[in-house]
């Protein structure tokens, strides 16, 4: 039955203080939770056994998502990893706050608007792990505990024989736990750089010889639906793009396939292996029971679908993203819980602060995915904006695009005469059938087209505080679903 925000916060307040006085009869305010974000880089809505995966094993994540509510339709705004992980920290598409490449780094306003500075300001004890991702200076300053990096970072940073980086953060990570103030609640960002592939020449996946032995005897089925033949139908921009290139490396034949997917699938078991590890910790510390574990992504990749690797672009293995919350206060209300409300990169800023007790400030866009934790779908979005701008020299083609539950329109925008895509997502969910020039849905192409432009308009006018400019009776009032 869906309820309140209100009321959500309301039970999750009981709950926690039920917890605590089972413990102790002393306590009486109950306390604030702690919160984990792990994020990954590049890991792909269905490389989870609990997105019905049956290959890629991933234990601890199922068990995340067993014990908490698991997101089916989660996506990122801009599918690279700058842009992205400053739309999480902000809350705000790329479009708004204005950061498209690895260069451009927080200002000092922007920092004060990440969900990180407001927990601090509340009493929380903040820390950082991995990659930032976003600029080249990092506002290291803005937190208790800090061990992030800048750039793409190296698996083996202290050379091959020595640990891999996901075991360097997990590490970090429960020396975090081990020393956090206990009169304090806590908020500790994890970001992985698995499992994205080493960037240095040649491009290859570098997991942990902990997990060589995984995957040894399976074949990995070629990509479901477009297959390389697929790029043909693409402009010219897109066949000689970074993308093409790649996959080249990667994917060009059925031994580099294996090799690459297999590799990717280890790195993905490393980071369950080092969720593992992370949540003993806290059983062991007795924080378990008051910490909120969220586990996601910055976008997805290409692996070999429409022949393309990397991400960038508007479908749906690069835009599409794991999201599981596991709240322990709510064990008995959302286990097994699965939400189909389309959910994106911008609602983590706001659910983290909303978790924590806070209101977000007025410059987020997101939403809270609080009440969706209890059902409460009333209020579930059903249109969003796709937009990517980090050219490469010239090897990536912009684009924009916009998605709904149905429908996903996606322009590639450098040329006066611009490439154009339309998909029946439930009747052709691998993107096969371009129905742009299909007479058929000239109507579905003019609104969400039209749609695009007003879309992308409002995030650069920052005239006035901006608000969803397509709305539930707008997409009624036009027969777009």
């Amino acid at each position: 039955m869906p309820i309140s925000r209100r009321d959500f916060l309301e039970l999750a307040a009981a709950t926690a203080i039920t917890s605590s006085s089972s413990r102790s009869q002393t306590t009486a305010v109950p306390k604030r939770p702690n919160i984990v974000l792990i994020l990954a880089d590049d890991h792909r809505w269905d490389a989870l056994g609990c997105m019905g995966n049956p290959i890629i094993q991933t234990p601890q994540i199922d068990r995340l998502a067993r014990e908490g509510v698991i997101f089916d339709n989660h996506f990122c705004t801009t599918p690279i990893c700058c842009a992205s992980r400053a739309s999480i920290m902000l809350s705000q598409y790329a479009g708004t706050n204005g950061i498209y490449d690895f260069v451009t780094p927080l200002s000092h306003e922007q920092v004060e608007q990440t969900y990180w500075h407001q927990l601090k300001q509340a009493g929380y004890y903040v820390g950082f792990i991995g990659k930032f991702g976003v600029g080249e200076q990092m506002p290291s300053e803005a937190f208790d505990y800090w061990k992030g990096f800048a750039g793409q970072g190296n698996y083996f940073p202290q050379g091959i024989a020595g640990p891999h980086l996901t075991d360097i953060m997990r590490d970090q990570a429960n020396a975090f736990f081990e020393g956090v103030p206990r009169d304090r609640p806590f908020c500790i960002s994890i970001s992985f750089k698995a499992p994205h592939v080493q960037d240095e020449s040649p491009e290859q996946y570098l997991p942990s010889p902990d997990t060589y032995s995984l995957y040894k005897n399976v074949t990995i089925p070629p990509p479901s639906g477009a297959g390389p033949e697929d790029i043909r139908r693409f402009p010219l921009a897109l066949q000689r793009s970074e993308s093409r290139r790649r996959w080249g490396v990667r994917f060009a034949t059925p031994e580099l396939y294996q090799a690459s997917v297999k590799g990717y699938y280890r790195l993905i078991s490393g980071i369950d292996i080092a969720i593992g590890s992370m949540r003993e910790t806290l059983s062991k510390l007795g924080l378990a029971d008051n910490t909120i574990l969220i586990y996601s992504a910055d976008h997805g990749i290409f692996n070999g679908e429409h022949g393309l690797a990397g991400k960038w672009y508007g479908h749906e293995e690069s835009i599409r993203i794991p999201l599981i919350i596991n709240d322990p206060r709510l064990r008995r209300n959302a286990t097994g819980k699965r939400c189909k409300a389309m959910t994106l990169n911008i609602d983590l800023h706001p659910t983290i602060l909303e978790l924590a007790g806070l209101q977000p400030p007025s410059t987020a866009q997101g939403r809270s995915l609080s009440p969706l934790l209890l059902n409460n779908e009333l209020n579930r979005r059903h249109i969003y904006f796709i937009e990517h701008y980090f050219p490469a020299g010239g090897w990536i083609p912009s684009s924009e695009g916009i998605r709904t539950e149905r429908w996903k329109y996606l322009c590639y925008t450098d040329s006066a005469s611009p490439f154009e895509e339309l998909y029946d997502l439930v009747n052709d969910p691998h993107e096969t059938q371009n129905l742009i020039d299909d007479p058929q849905y000239a109507h579905e192409q003019s609104i969400l087209k039209a749609y695009r432009t007003i879309w992308r308009d409002s995030l650069r006018d920052k005239s006035r505080n901006w608000v969803e400019p397509i709305d539930d009776q707008r997409l009624k009032q036009d027969g777009i679903s």
